[in-house]
């Protein structure tokens, strides 16, 4: 059996969870509020902000 995969957007920004795209956001201030929820919740998780425009990852990483 085969998952389908999600295209990466071409506008606005995704969280990235585990390597797989989970959620897209309009802003960037939306993507990573929702991420650090998600990392506070389940700190194991890799997590990472998916930039359409400069098709750049950022990491979240709690303090």
């Amino acid at each position: 059996m085969i998952a389908a995969a999600r295209e990466l957007p071409s506008s606005g920004y995704a969280l990235e969870v585990d390597g797989r795209l989970k959620a897209e956001f309009a802003t960037r201030d939306g993507a990573r509020t929702g991420g650090v929820e998600l990392k506070r919740r389940f700190p194991m998780l890799q997590i990472r902000i998916y930039d359409a425009q400069t098709k750049a990852r950022e990491e979240i990483q709690l303090p």
